[in-house]
This record gives C-alpha cells, structure tokens and sequence, in this order.
C-alpha cells in the first residue's frame, strides 16, 4: 500500500522538505511505495527577504518570484489549490476548490505565517511595513517622496518572520539618507517591545552601540496599542506617545486558522515538539517554519535546517525504521548594518549567537547568497 506524505505550504520550508524528501526516497516513489504531495495556494514560490530591499530600489517584487513548478522535483504532485480544513482523526485534507478531500498517512504543515495590520487600530492607514509585495512597492513609493521629518520603525508584531529585519531596516535608511544628503533633515526612531533593542541579547547589545553611533534613538518598553492616522501619532500600552511623519511598522503576526480549528494550537501555531517537529495534538503531523512553534526564529535558514532533518525522519518513518535524526533548532541569520556592510549570527537550541564585526564581504555574501537562494529552494544548496 502506497505510504502517502502531504506537505502543505511551498514555502522554503515545504518546498526544502518535498525535494529533499523526493530525493531520499526515490527508489520507493518510483516503486509505486510512497507518494510525496505538495499543496501551494498559489503557482509561485516567493523568497520574503527580498522584500527588505525593495523600497530601497534595490530589487522589485518580480525579483522574490519562481514558478513553484521550476523548483520542485519531478517525482513530487504539486496541486495547486488552498487547503481550508485538516481532519486529523479521518487524516484528510479539504480544499477551497471542487477537488475532492484528499487522505493522508503522514501530514507536514509548513503554511508559513501571515500579517494582520488592521489588529492594531489605525495602522492599516497610518503606516507601511514590507512584509509583501504591495506594502513595500507602497513604501517605496513613500520613501522617494521623503525628505524631512520623522521615521518612526516600529515593532509592533511579535514574534515575526525574519529577526533582525527590524533592526536592518533603520540601519540601511540611514546610509540611504545619508547617501542622498538627507539625513539632516531627517530624524530615525526605533522602537522595541521590550526592555532592550532585540530579543535576543546579544544582538541588543551589539544592536545599541551602533544605533547610537549611527544616530538613531532608541525606544524600550515601547508597545503601540493604536495609531492616530489623521495626527500622526502612535499611542502605547503603556501611556506614551510618539509622533511621526512616516511609520514603517513591523505588523502583527498570525498564524493559521486552519491549525486552530484542527486542534493542532490555540493561537494559530502548531505545538510540536522541538526535535522531532511532531505535532503534540495529533498522530502523523508535523509542522516545519514559521507556522511551527518553536523555540527559535521565524527564519528561512530555520526552515531550511528543520526540513532537512523532517526528510531524513519520514524517509526512516516511511521505510518502517525508527527515525534518529533530530532538529537542534539551528539557525543563520545575516544582519545588514547599513555603509554596504554586514554581520552575521549562527545559533540552535543550545547556544547563543556572537555577532561578527560587520563587513563588506559579509554583505556581499548575504547578496550572493540571494542570488543562489533558489538553489536552496531546490533542495540542492
């Protein structure tokens, strides 16, 4: 009987899995023993951390893009459709479309996360941030037109995909400014949750000196409940206010309803299990990348890292062996510090990240390795 894996999400997370799986266990596809499915919304696969660098006019949306069907290995069915419902005690799939439910033996969520601006009153109209296409061709657009006043980035949504993304986003607005014999006229706040400029400790403390000789203030504690549009004001939890002249927010994030009403976790986020990325709720699941909750970041490198370990598991589950390998929570992270320079962090579930004295060569390799990341995709990198 054919052992059937449905991924759903091609993402870097499903798409990693689905080649790197296909690879491993391609004697047994092609034996007719096992079936690798792979469910995307959409015909495209898009690289996020492009995204950064659009309202920069670096790249352009078109540059995050692939057709998904170039990058997954032949032996895997792509359908394309939205998966609105998982039963896990029938262990089937549903779809938006007229497709029929579709049964599996082994189900790996990797849906990703989205953003949900409009949780936070006002901030829809009142600010940008360039988590997708639109918003960042729209800040872009802001960008271009601003030449004095006050740029506020703001971390509103936490936790949220790519963690330093926040803290690049400043960084590279000042040498953008600078470049452009703005920056005198032009003040930068940023603002964190938190009693520090990042989560993670020791990016705040490289994070801090740096603002601070860049000349970008610095706010902490900071936790925006609403945003007044019409006066350019963010009010917080805690009572204070900060006014702007352009917002760029890092927005809530949300997980994935279909989780929800599977049972699979409360908030959107699939419990799993942080080594073997087994769902805790239900048999036969897993979840891989952002939608997965785990003790790390949001991060491609995340995914990527976690669904080489998924592959090497089912491909022992489907074979009828016990599976060994295990998840360390391994992540890598660059980190643009703005004057074509960059860092950066390499960390798991065990260690803390050391940023590295940022460089030209680190931020060249960051672009190189943007240009090769549809290697990645491809399970080859």
């Amino acid at each position: 009987m054919t052992e059937r894996v449905v991924i759903v999400g091609g993402g870097t997370a499903g798409s990693v899995l689905a080649n790197n799986l296909a690879d491993e266990v391609a004697a047994e596809i092609d034996g007719g023993d096992v079936e690798v499915v792979l469910v995307n919304d959409s015909e495209e696969h898009v690289y996020k951390p492009t995204w950064l660098y659009v309202p920069f006019g670096e790249k352009t949306p078109a540059d995050a893009k692939r057709p998904l069907a170039d990058l997954i290995d032949r032996r895997v069915d792509l359908l394309i459709d939205r998966v609105n419902a998982v039963d896990t005690d029938a262990k089937t799939v549903s779809f938006d479309g007229p497709r029929s439910d579709l049964a599996y033996d082994h189900l790996v969520l990797a849906m990703g996360a989205q953003v949900t601006p409009a949780e936070t009153p006002g901030l829809a109209a009142g600010g940008h941030h360039f988590y997708g296409p639109e918003a960042t061709e729209e800040l872009r657009e802001a960008l271009a037109e601003f030449t004095e006043g006050h740029l506020v980035l703001s971390v509103i949504g936490v936790p949220h995909m790519c963690p330093v993304a926040p803290l690049e986003f400043p960084l590279i607005a000042d040498t953008w400014f600078r470049e452009r014999g703005l920056r005198d006229d032009i003040d930068i706040t940023y603002t964190y949750p938190i009693n520090r400029a990042h989560g993670i400790q020791s990016v705040a403390d490289w994070a801090g000196p740096l603002l601070d000789e860049r000349d970008i203030g610095v706010e902490t504690f900071f936790n925006p409940e609403r945003v007044d549009p019409d006066e350019e004001v963010l009010h917080t939890v805690e009572g204070r206010e900060l006014s702007y002249d352009l917002l760029v927010a890092i927005p809530p994030h949300d997980g994935s309803d279909v989780v929800r009403e599977a049972g699979l976790g409360d908030d959107g986020w699939v419990d799993v299990d942080p080594a073997t990325l087994e769902a805790t709720n239900a048999a036969d699941v897993y979840a891989l990348g952002d939608v997965a909750d785990l003790p790390t970041s949001k991060a491609g490198s995340a995914a990527h890292y976690a669904a080489t370990s998924l592959a090497d598991r089912l491909a022992s589950v489907v074979r009828g062996q016990r599976p060994t390998t295990e998840y360390d929570g391994k992540t890598v992270c660059f980190i643009e510090s703005g004057e074509d320079e960059a860092t950066y962090i390499a960390f798991d579930y065990e260690s803390e990240p050391t940023p590295k004295p940022p460089s030209k060569l680190i931020h060249w390799s960051k672009l190189g390795y943007n240009q090769s990341y549809w290697l990645t995709a491809r399970g080859v990198l």
